[in-house]
């Protein structure tokens, strides 16, 4: 798909009764006049497509979703994973990763208490893209809201393409050419359970390009994961840190975010190939309840502006269930 293409505002095609209102330039649009627990019209179907890979990230309000309502809306977009390669899903949807606010805050307490030489090197605030330590990470991300509070919970969402563009060409030729290690963050084999499904859970580690060309607009994008990038094959250490470090400051510059404030069944649906989101942003500051549903939309192998495409270095591909 041409980017002359994603030019013509969605809101003018008819008769599709879609509205797209944009919540930034760069990133973001909110979207009403669709039901999504309804089957899409192919139009309008074509229509989110088209206004997702336009603005990365899509807010949709006031959705009454079934769990089988939500599977039935992501598969419309393509095959459906498992819940995470890692954590199982709900025992009657596999396909569904259900998110309490609890368990972010019990994270941070195992990580407080880890030696200060144990902890990751840089402050990454919880930004990530999602399931990156695999190789063949999800393509898109759909996140329903069950339980929001009345304020607090937001999630912030950045574009990838963005902070490529925003980088100097010097820079740009430089990262076009390398290559990093994503892998699983804080991994205790002993601690993990055996999965009912048989699933590995992990560790899994994956090679990824630096540079990702978007397999569906061929834009550049900065494949850089703060929760999962550990370093650069190559470079030496401090060489590797200071080029991480750089685009940790780039992918997370403000102008290129949008930050969403949930309400009760709200869902986002983002673009996981070129976009990474950190949430909720302020778990440890407030004590209300929140939960949400996820479901991934599988992807494939990325791809870098020199040819290479990622491999696995340890642990299996994300498989599709459908």
């Amino acid at each position: 798909m041409s980017l002359a293409s994603l030019e013509t505002p969605i809101t003018r095609r008819k008769p599709s009764s879609l509205i797209v209102e944009p919540a930034t330039p760069v990133i973001g649009a909110e979207i009403s006049g669709v039901d999504l627990s309804q089957p899409l019209d192919p139009l309008v179907r074509q229509e989110i497509h088209h206004a997702l890979l336009k603005w990365r990230v899509l807010f949709f309000r006031d959705q009454n979703l079934s769990n089988d309502a939500l599977k039935a809306f992501g598969r419309q977009f393509g095959p459906l994973t498992p819940a995470h390669p890692i954590s199982e899903g709900l025992e009657a949807h596999p396909e569904i990763w259900e998110r309490r606010v609890e368990e972010y805050r019990t994270r941070r307490a195992d990580n407080d208490s880890r030696a200060p030489s144990a902890r990751p090197p840089r402050d990454y605030k919880g930004w990530h893209i999602d399931i990156t330590f695999v190789a063949n990470p999800n393509r898109y991300s759909i996140l329903y809201g069950v339980e929001i509070p009345p304020y607090g919970g937001d999630t912030v969402f950045t574009s990838l393409i963005a902070a490529y563009e925003g980088l100097s060409p010097p820079v740009k030729q430089l990262i076009d050419q390398l290559q990093a290690v994503h892998q699983t963050s804080n991994y205790d084999a002993a601690t993990r359970k055996p999965r009912k499904d048989g699933r590995s859970t992990g560790p899994f580690v994956s090679l990824h390009p630096l540079v990702r060309i978007h397999p569906e607009t061929g834009e550049k994008l900065v494949f850089f994961n703060a929760g999962t990038t550990t370093h650069i094959p190559g470079l030496k250490e401090p060489e590797s840190q200071a080029i991480l470090d750089l685009l940790f400051c780039e992918v997370t510059r403000p102008e290129y975010q949008v930050r969403f404030r949930w309400q009760p069944k709200s869902l986002v649906v983002w673009d996981n190939q070129a976009v990474s989101h950190a949430g909720p942003i302020d778990y440890a500051q407030f004590s209300l309840g929140r939960t949400v549903r996820r479901i991934t939309v599988a992807g494939e192998l990325p791809q870098g502006p020199d040819g290479f495409r990622s491999r696995p270095l340890e642990g299996e591909l994300f498989n599709v269930i459908g």
